[in-house]
């Protein structure tokens, strides 16, 4: 090898990594086979910087973030700290996804009266490692501020749109900034895969996923797979299934704005992040609709049935998802649990125990 490369070369127990000189992408080999064939054909995996990118994106989601109250409002007004790093690592056509971050924000809040407090919120763990229902998000009150009541809105309402804003990050990551990293393979499918963390491989799955194609209007066809999901509620299959059609009651365990019509209408729900569109109703029996996040592809929804079973004194919800995009199947679980089974449960008092 010659000297220069020599000099480009950095060991570590685990790995040896070539930076190339003219360019952000590096090139990584694992092991001790990193030359194939005669010629020293390098064999690896490349890997974009998605540092600094990432680093703008999670400024433009956390800063005017707003929540409010009977007690007044809050907003993030000024994101102070964002220092960790963020890659995507394309190996053999397939994209694995690591970042690191902590960060630290500053908010206001003006209670009803009038009266302007100010406070920092701090989240040390946001990690490929970490579900965002394991973010630490830590919110306190200046030391020379009086108690105010918008501190707890912080804490919870806040909090709760805080983790949201930044589980959007992490699809932003595997959507807008991979474009151009999903290498088509001969049959014209591309490949992608979701963060490869240790803490998300060892998870017992909610149940067993299948995989599917969907088309999205470029005519390039995306992975994607089905899966279900089940839980109970302390209600009757009538009262559950208003929930989801009424659009207070939506406004009310979502704890922002919404717009929900029945049959042949659309829905938008948590600021937009969620939209999609019924296409088939029974009454207290079934709900199917097509339902996508925002920053999915183009046009691509995945269809959701929901089934209403009578269990005697509680009842059975079954949400059958099909054409959730490969990359999206974690955060799709996630969201439904948090924003939808734990929230209802929470807000309407039909709580019981997870399973």
């Amino acid at each position: 090898m010659p000297e220069a490369s020599r000099n480009n070369v950095h060991r570590d127990s685990h790995r040896q990594q070539i930076c190339h000189p003219h360019t952000a992408l590096h090139v990584k080999y694992f092991g001790k086979k990193w030359l194939n064939g005669e010629k020293g054909t390098l064999v690896g995996s490349t890997e974009r910087d998605a540092t600094n990118w990432s680093s703008d994106k999670l400024k433009s989601l956390l800063l005017g973030l707003i929540v409010e109250n009977e007690e007044g409002s809050c907003e993030v007004t000024e994101v102070a700290k964002v220092e960790g790093e963020a890659s995507i690592n394309n190996r053999k056509g397939k994209l694995i996804f690591f970042y690191e971050w902590n960060l630290k924000a500053t908010w206001t809040g003006v209670s009803k009266a009038g009266v302007k407090y100010t406070g920092s919120i701090d989240v040390p763990n946001l990690s490929d490692e970490n579900d965002m229902e394991d973010l630490d998000i830590s919110v306190s009150l200046n030391k020379d501020e009086p108690e105010t009541p918008l501190t707890v809105l912080m804490r919870t309402k806040g909090a709760d749109n805080i983790r949201q804003v930044l589980g959007s990050y992490v699809g932003y990551l595997k959507t807008e900034f991979t474009q151009g990293m999903i290498l088509p393979t001969a049959n014209g499918m591309a490949k992608t895969t979701t963060s490869q963390s240790k803490a998300k491989l060892n998870k017992t799955q909610i149940s067993s996923s299948g995989s599917t194609v969907a088309p999205i209007n470029t005519g390039v066809k995306i992975p994607t797979c089905k899966f279900s999901m089940r839980e109970k509620f302390l209600t009757s299959p009538a009262d559950l299934y208003r929930v989801f059609l009424n659009q207070d009651m939506v406004q009310a365990f979502t704890h922002a704005p919404a717009s929900v019509d029945e049959k042949g209408g659309k829905f938008r729900l948590l600021d937009g992040n969620v939209f999609g569109e019924f296409t088939d109703l029974v009454p207290d029996e079934k709900i199917v609709m097509k339902w996508r996040y925002n920053n999915w592809p183009a046009e691509h929804y995945s269809t959701i049935s929901m089934t209403f079973k009578d269990r005697s004194s509680e009842t059975e919800l079954k949400v059958d998802c099909r054409g959730v995009p490969d990359n999206e199947e974690d955060r799709t679980k996630e969201g439904w649990k948090r924003y939808y089974f734990e929230a209802i449960k929470q807000t309407f008092g039909f709580g019981s125990r997870l399973y």
